[in-house]
C-alpha cells in the first residue's frame, strides 16, 4: 500500500526520445511489486510534451487514460486519445503519446514482465 503524498516521484527529460518530460508517480514501490509487475505508476505528460515511440521487449504495457487529449501512436499508426481510454501495447509491439490538448495528459500504466 502506498498513500498519496508519500510516493516515489520521477521526472524524466526526453522520455524515449520525446519532447519535454514526463513524472511518473509510482503506486506501488519496487519493494511491494511482485516478480512480474516491471511498473506501477500514474504517469504526467505535460502540455506539448511526449513519450517517444518505443518498442517492448521482454515486457507488455497498458495504459488508463484518466485526464487529457493528445495522440496516442499504435504500431506507427495515430488515433485520438481522450480520458476513458485504455491502450494496451504487447511484447514486441510500439507506442508512444504525445500531448496535443490543452491540459496535462495522465494515465495509470502498468508494465508486466513476460
Amino acid at each position: 500500500m502506498t498513500k498519496a503524498g508519500q510516493r516515489e516521484i520521477i521526472k524524466a527529460e526526453h522520455a524515449y526520445g520525446g519532447e519535454g518530460y514526463i513524472t511518473k508517480e509510482m503506486l506501488i514501490s519496487d519493494e511491494a511489486r511482485g516478480e512480474h509487475c516491471k511498473m506501477y505508476a500514474k504517469v504526467t505528460v505535460p502540455v506539448g510534451c511526449e513519450i517517444g515511440y518505443h518498442v517492448h521487449q521482454g515486457d507488455e504495457e497498458g495504459y488508463y487514460i484518466l485526464t487529457g487529449t493528445g495522440v496516442y501512436n499504435d504500431n506507427g499508426t495515430e488515433m485520438p486519445l481522450e480520458p476513458g481510454d485504455s491502450f494496451f501495447c504487447k511484447e514486441g509491439d510500439g507506442h508512444g503519446i504525445k500531448n496535443t490538448g490543452g491540459e496535462d495528459i495522465t494515465f495509470v500504466a502498468l508494465i508486466l514482465k513476460k
